[in-house]
């Protein structure tokens, strides 16, 4: 039977789990646009040295499971000497994971810009960064909004992964608490309840993002 009393007393901790994945969706989320945005420019570079390896890297981390990622991260670095928190490795790996899939978002934003805007900039004699900080991303990410939000979502319901790792996000304090009191319906449910508080308010802005920024029709 459902408990209520049980639930206004776990319900402190699952908070506090909530927290944690909400920063380590945010956290993430930056890694991801900005690391994706610099993927994006690297694998359209007219030098083979930069495209290819930069190429390779994107498929090798899209080809394999993000939970394998956070292994390797949080487990196999340290017999290299590189020793991680639970929470940096996680937050890590969410961001270079979805980086290698804002990649393609911000590379299809890019090529939508015409090529009229490149040959404008050269014809005015602006530098390469010139170029792409003042006349291409700035018409190229608008359009992307929605779909990178999306990717954002995404993220959010991929952080229950980060309890392989023993991040005490929302997931794996709920799992501690049914453990301890051997009673799993509430906690589990909860989980999916603070889930979707969180969620569905993020769909209804990603809807309004859309209508926000979908091409005008003449």
């Amino acid at each position: 039977m459902w408990d209520w009393n049980f639930v206004w007393q776990i319900i402190p901790q699952l908070a506090d789990g909530v927290v944690i994945t909400i920063q380590a969706t945010v956290l993430g989320t930056i890694i991801a646009m900005i690391a994706g945005l610099g993927l994006a420019i690297a694998r359209r570079s007219r030098n083979k040295f930069i495209r290819y390896p930069f190429g390779f890297a994107a498929e090798f981390i899209r080809g394999t499971p993000l939970l394998v990622q956070l292994y390797f991260l949080f487990y196999i670095l340290p017999d290299l000497g590189i020793l991680l928190s639970p929470m940096v490795a996680g937050v890590i790996g969410l961001g270079v994971h979805y980086a290698t899939y804002t990649a393609e978002v911000y590379r299809t934003g890019i090529d939508n810009v015409s090529k009229g805007q490149w040959e404008a900039a050269k014809a005015i004699n602006l530098s390469t960064r010139q170029t792409w900080t003042q006349i291409i991303i700035p018409q190229a990410i608008p359009p992307m909004i929605p779909a990178l939000a999306n990717y954002f979502i995404s993220m959010f319901k991929e952080t229950p992964l980060l309890a392989a790792i023993t991040v005490l996000e929302l997931m794996n304090q709920a799992r501690s608490v049914a453990n301890y009191h051997y009673k799993y319906v509430e906690p589990m449910t909860m989980v999916g309840a603070f889930f979707l508080l969180v969620s569905v308010p993020s769909v209804i802005f990603l809807r309004r993002l859309e209508k926000r920024f979908a091409p005008k029709l003449r």
